[in-house]
């Protein structure tokens, strides 16, 4: 407006959560409205107008409606000496109450005979911003014409007092600086240490409006002599449009919303975000690796005020789902919303169309025939004409011109696109084609997909310069003697897939099973196995191959794929990678389907450095046999290699069994139970589960060390007067190990 209006109406609200500036933070409802008329043009002040809105206590049982009443009877207590409203309105509900509103307010202005210009006036924009328009659009409200406008009293006071601090301003301290009398609570004194999330009393937000008139005839009077004529608007409707890769977009204004439902479109997004102006074409749905939308948005704003509104959302509800929102860079809209090409441009640059996507077209598809795909056919009425005829069509093709599959088709209202969309499914030429609500940043991202390099990598450059020397797994080659299982059922554990194997389970290497996990550190569906040969691995694939797998975790049972593969593949695909995919079984389709890796730091399978017990050649002639052995514990297989705990690198999670061998970091020597019927070293294991297997785990745990497997014994911790039942078991070796005066190891971390 460029004129002065000829009433302002000070407006005030109030929710059953919190106030001051986490006002509408915590989606709580509205309960109370409060307003005054001010006549600008007479300098004079209205009733004071208080609105309550109660919900209907009818179904209520007899239990809470006495409670209703209690409560009822402790606030009117409360309020016999409080400054009360002049008029007290009941609503039963946000709709009844927002159109009683616009009735009382229509009332009051024509009695007055002064004007017909109406404008709200708040103290800061969360009363209109975060508490009406939200509320509104989850009810499905149409919110009335005067809440689309209003002037913030906090802006304005700056415009006379350009000294003032915008964010620290409070009707308190405008009411100190203009010389007005307040005579307000201590929790509403800014010096005060107060708690944000505290509910305001309602008695609170009559002095409050009473106090805002006062400002405002102080600004309207001499010397001020302000006029409020630049209002605040609130954006009826989202605009959809283009953005160029040019374009400049402050770093300040934009952010991501996670969560979204898959289903949800820009005008979904738009209406979560009711109450702040986004800008032209600033909501970008992103997309996964494989074109589908992965429940991510970048959003937006018109400035940081609104940015910082937006965040003040975060986890408010789009129906059941619960939405994140983050701060976000303007490089990362451009990325996802940006485009360069003309062809874009044009097919885009045509205001107040609805978007379809087609997925799944032959690639022989012309105009002709998707113009033929929704032509209505003989004897229905619907129909679904496809906005400018073949100009209304756009194909997404590779940079060599090879069609995608995919195509974008303009409608010129909802009602045409919905009949469209119910042709989802149905065939073209021999194919069924996919129907989808789409975006104009969903056609950016889909050509910049196709057409160029991607511009948002899903899954980093191989870090090829950080891989060591030595190969990810043992042993290093081309021979194809490993398995790659594909399919799983994503509860399967390592045992489920050693039952799957069955016979070929005695064929594994030792830690020759993993598990790949996606990014979200859960199972992607592929699984890696080592064998000892060639010979079995071909064998296992052959018989295996498509066989059903069925989980001890869930009643899901699925065929599972079964390919042999090298240690070399396997590594590349741990390490992020993809396979080529040349199996001998060339119907499966290429693509490996592991989500993108994430950025973590492999574990460490490295012990510290022990201290040693003795020099090397004391126990070299203390112990002949077994000192070497004993006191250089054998090092890690060169095929595990790990990394420093320092360098990032990108890979997937890997889930080793049995877990990767380690070295004993402790070495303890105890003297022998004399009770020992032959002679031999001992080595003491505490801290055994219960549930362990026995023989078959203690000889999984001494691995590697030079002693025959047969000629291990368990023996019961009683032997040297300790009770049995869980505490540490005794391993004896053969005599090449024992020392003369007979002791035995305490391996304290194995």
């Amino acid at each position: 407006m460029t004129a002065q209006v000829d009433y302002l109406v000070v407006f005030f609200t109030a929710t059953s959560g919190a106030s001051g500036a986490l006002l509408g933070s915590d989606e709580q409802e509205l309960e109370q409205l409060v307003w005054q008329l001010v006549d600008v043009k007479n300098k004079k002040l209205g009733k004071v107008n208080e609105l309550l809105i109660k919900p209907d206590l009818s179904d209520l049982t007899e239990e809470k409606e006495e409670e209703e009443e209690e409560n009822e009877l402790e606030e009117s207590a409360e309020k016999e000496n409080k400054p009360n409203a002049d008029n007290v309105f009941t609503a039963t509900s946000l709709e009844t109450a927002l159109n009683l509103f616009c009735l009382q307010l229509t009332n009051e202005v024509n009695s007055a005979g002064a004007g017909t210009s109406v404008c709200l006036c708040t103290d800061g924009p969360l009363h209109i911003r975060q508490v009406i328009h939200p509320e509104a659009a989850s009810k499905n409200i149409l919110v009335p014409d005067c809440f689309h406008s209003f002037f913030d009293l906090r802006k304005e006071f700056k415009m006379c007092f350009p000294t003032s601090d915008l964010k620290a301003l409070n009707v308190h301290n405008m009411a100190e600086t203009l010389s007005i009398p307040v005579d307000l609570p201590a929790m509403l004194d800014p010096s005060a240490t107060l708690d944000p999330s505290a509910i305001l009393p309602a008695e609170i937000a009559v002095q409050l409006i009473q106090i805002m008139s006062s400002i405002v005839l102080a600004l309207l009077s001499e010397p001020s002599s302000h006029t409020f004529s630049t209002e605040e608007r609130v954006s009826e409707k989202f605009e959809t449009g283009t953005c160029s890769k040019m374009e400049k977009v402050c770093d300040n204004t934009v952010i991501r919303a996670r969560g979204l439902p898959w289903q949800s479109s820009d005008q979904d997004i738009a209406r979560f975000f009711r109450g702040l102006n986004i800008a032209k074409g600033g909501a970008a749905l992103c997309l996964n690796a494989q074109g589908r939308r992965n429940g991510e948005a970048l959003v937006r704003f018109v400035s940081e005020e609104h940015r910082d509104l937006a965040l003040q959302r975060h986890k408010h509800h789009m129906g059941n789902r619960y939405i994140e929102v983050y701060k976000a860079s303007g490089e990362d809209f451009l990325k996802i919303a940006g485009g360069t090409s003309n062809e874009v441009a044009m097919f885009l640059s045509r205001e107040d169309q609805i978007i379809v996507r087609m997925r799944g077209l032959p690639f022989t598809a012309t105009n002709e025939q998707v113009l033929t795909f929704f032509s209505p056919e003989e004897g229905l009425k619907e129909t679904c004409p496809v906005s400018g005829g073949k100009d209304g069509i756009l194909f997404v093709r590779y940079p060599d011109g090879r069609p995608t599959g995919d195509a974008f088709v303009l409608f010129s209202c909802e009602e045409h696109a919905q009949c469209a969309l119910r042709k989802h499914k149905e065939i073209l030429g021999r194919r069924y084609i996919e129907l989808f609500k789409s975006t104009a940043a969903e056609v950016q991202q889909v050509l910049n997909r196709y057409s160029s390099a991607p511009l948002i990598s899903v899954a980093p450059a191989p870090l090829v310069s950080m891989v060591p020397s030595v190969s990810l797994l043992p042993p290093p080659g081309r021979m194809r003697d490993c398995l790659r299982l594909r399919g799983l059922p994503y509860t399967a554990s390592i045992e489920d897939i050693l039952t799957f194997l069955g016979e070929f389970t005695n064929d594994i290497r030792p830690h020759g099973v993993h598990m790949v996990l996606n990014q979200q550190a859960r199972p992607s569906g592929d699984c890696f196995i080592q064998l000892t040969s060639v010979e079995r691995a071909i064998q296992a694939s052959q018989r295996l191959h498509k066989q059903i797998m069925s989980s001890q975790r869930g009643a899901n049972s699925r065929y599972v794929e079964v390919f042999p593969c090298s240690t070399e593949e396997m590594g590349l695909v741990l390490m992020g990678g993809s396979l080529p995919h040349t199996h001998t079984h060339a119907h499966i389709r290429s693509g490996t389907g592991l989500s993108p890796p994430p950025c973590l730091t492999p574990p460490s399978y490295s012990f510290a450095p022990a201290p040693p017990i003795m020099s090397a050649e004391a126990a070299a002639a203390l112990y002949p046999s077994i000192g070497q052995m004993v006191l250089a514990p054998r090092p890690l297989p060169p095929g595990h290699a790990y990394y420093p705990a320092s360098t990032p690198m990108y890979m997937n999670y890997t889930t080793y069994y049995p877990s990767p061998p380690g070295s004993p970091n402790t070495l303890g020597f105890f003297p022998s139970p004399s009770s020992l019927s032959s002679p031999g070293g001992l080595i003491r294991m505490p801290a055994l589960t219960y549930s362990g297997n026995g023989v078959k785990d203690l000889i999984n745990a001494v691995q590697g060390y030079q002693s025959p497997a047969e000629s291990v014994a368990l023996l019961s911790s009683s032997l040297i007067g300790q009770p049995s039942g869980g505490d540490a078991p005794l391993m004896s070796f053969p005599a090449l190990m024992a020392k003369q005066a007979g002791q035995y190891l305490d391996v304290a971390l194995l």
